[in-house]
């Protein structure tokens, strides 16, 4: 019983480490992808990322896309908004090779940061020189 009990909360310890890890990560892309803005208004289209961004300082989520600086995506968006798209898969990158600007998502167990050079000058965002290593030509 102890043992079962240990490594239960040996489980949790490690969830919330990689949730609070997740949440740095988001407010590092932010703040990185809008350094003059005061409030960044947020979308994401699942309760996780939600529920993720909501305590980040200086984020309010806004319930419509079109409203949104910054849409946080786990799914393809059809219908096109003006604010800046980032997504959590790989995969879906690769689908939105044309709006995205970047992902953030875990593989094999460590967290992976991409962005993409000709969507960040589409929307004519400089990443600072610290963020230069996570930008690639094309997927």
């Amino acid at each position: 019983m102890k043992k079962l009990l240990f490594f239960l909360l040996t489980v949790q310890l490690l969830i919330a480490s990689d949730l609070k890890t997740e949440q740095k990560i988001y407010e590092l892309i932010l703040h990185t992808v809008f350094p003059n803005k005061t409030v960044i208004k947020v979308w994401g289209d699942s309760i996780h990322n939600k529920e993720l961004l909501n305590t980040i300082p200086n984020i309010i989520m806004t319930s419509s896309p079109q409203k949104a600086d910054f849409l946080l995506l786990k799914e393809k968006l059809y219908s096109p908004v003006d604010g800046v798209v980032f997504v959590t898969n790989y995969k879906l990158l690769q689908k939105m090779d044309k709006s995205a600007i970047g992902g953030f998502f875990w593989q094999k167990g460590r967290p992976n940061i991409l962005f993409l050079r000709k969507n960040l000058e589409k929307k004519h965002i400089t990443l600072p020189s610290s963020m230069q290593e996570y930008i690639e030509d094309e997927i």
